[in-house]
């Protein structure tokens, strides 16, 4: 297997050209849970806006609207109910990438909004509860995925996705690497497989490591809500325009150096708030 590392010398080109406005850089939506839930989010929507999304909504039930408006500024703010509120949102084009998951919660709902986001085909990441809520039935989850889709499952996610592989993992009998790729395979799109050794792969094509550990060791990054951060940032480039790996990959690096660029007692909130200083340092 064509396996690479990520590097600063490996990123897509990150930067922006002065004769550019906001739509050249993409719409992201990302989808909230009820109130008292819409952290989560605000999180991966607060990325989203920072890695360079031209413009981002939050999207949430009608009764959490008022919470999540008293905490957004910059990103807009669209109460929609169910699957049915979903659909008349997407009829707006210009939405052209989604992120579905953090705080979303694993009920019914969750699995009906999924079915309409990919139904619409759009650029699509999927994380937390949005993989969670297909424990009981992952192959319903795979028939519904295209190849613009991103996964983004820790270790505890893959295993309900992926049983079987996982099982083989943890037993030694194949690497995270190929376990990685058999499910980007089996699921037919890039997977985002966290964890210290970070690995994204699609269905084919070369596989990418983000390393967080040795000499990138960002140990802090184990808290809650930096998952949620990791997935708004590969929304938000899938709305700039990179493809499935290309996100996904740039996204891990930055996460990394954000946490890096920030150093001990790190919370997720902060991370958001790297992202210049990690841009800066590739000067763009």
């Amino acid at each position: 297997m064509d396996v690479r590392s990520l590097t600063r010398e490996t990123l897509p080109d990150l930067s922006k050209r002065a004769d550019q406005h906001k739509y050249d850089h993409g719409h992201a939506l990302v989808l909230a849970g009820p109130p008292g839930a819409g952290g989560a989010a605000r999180l991966a929507a607060r990325a989203a806006l920072r890695i360079g999304a031209g413009l981002v909504t939050l999207g949430c039930p009608l009764r959490a609207v008022a919470e999540n408006a008293m905490q957004l500024n910059a990103i807009m703010l669209r109460g929609l109910d169910g699957a049915a509120g979903l659909a008349e949102v997407l009829e707006d084009k210009r939405l052209n990438a989604l992120c579905l998951g953090p705080g979303l919660g694993t009920g019914g709902s969750t699995g009906e909004l999924v079915k309409i986001a990919l139904s619409a085909r759009r650029a699509t990441v999927l994380d937390a509860d949005a993989l969670s809520r297909f424990q009981r039935s992952p192959d319903a989850l795979f028939e519904m995925l295209h190849a613009d889709c991103v996964l983004t499952p820790h270790g505890g996610e893959f295993a309900r996705l992926f049983p079987d592989i996982s099982r083989d993992l943890q037993a030694g009998g194949v690497t995270k690497i190929a376990a990685c790729r058999a499910a980007a395979r089996r699921a037919g799109c890039a997977v985002l497989f966290k964890g210290a050794e970070t690995v994204i792969a699609a269905p084919e094509g070369p596989l990418w490591l983000s390393d967080a550990g040795s000499d990138r060791a960002a140990p802090w990054l184990a808290t809650a809500g930096a998952g949620d951060v990791l997935a708004g940032m590969i929304c938000g480039l899938l709305a700039r325009g990179l493809s499935a790996t290309q996100a996904a990959g740039a996204a891990a690096w930055v996460h990394v150096e954000a946490a890096r660029s920030f150093g001990p007692g790190l919370i997720a909130e902060d991370l958001p708030e790297q992202i210049p200083a990690v841009f800066r340092s590739l000067s763009l």
